[in-house]
């Protein structure tokens, strides 16, 4: 029996990009590539930040940031981050991390934290709607 003392730390996960309750009752699990995300845009506290826009990684069926110049997949907008994920657990560096995703509803588009362009928006026309 491990009886030493551990620390864990926490992040506050703003969900005001929120824009209504809808589709938060169903979102999916996926698989984050954590090499895909930059670390000074969207993990610079060791948190992916909730609401980061998401793309398929074709050849591996991972996840990472929603790219409209990626070749990989990542250029079609497929959902949000629906809750923040530590990719530093236990101070050793994830390369994957398990995280759901938001793929139909409302979005705050002014609150998201980082913007999301023309063509994102045309990919999730008719699931997500952006206030």
């Amino acid at each position: 029996m491990d009886l030493s003392l551990k620390t864990e730390s926490f992040t506050q996960d703003r969900r005001d990009w929120l824009g209504s309750a809808h589709g938060t009752d169903v979102p999916v699990s996926v698989t984050l590539d954590v090499a895909t995300f930059d670390a000074e845009t969207h993990y610079p506290d060791g948190f992916i930040k909730s609401g980061i826009p998401l793309g398929e990684i074709t050849a591996t069926s991972l996840y990472g940031p929603y790219d409209d110049t990626a070749v990989d997949g990542r250029e079609t907008l497929v959902g949000f981050l629906f809750t923040a994920q530590d990719v530093n657990a236990r101070r050793v560096a994830s390369t994957k991390v398990v995280g759901s995703m938001l793929w139909h509803g409302a979005i705050r588009e002014a609150k998201l934290p980082v913007p999301v362009d023309v063509n994102g928006k045309a990919d999730v026309r008719g699931v997500i709607v952006f206030v």
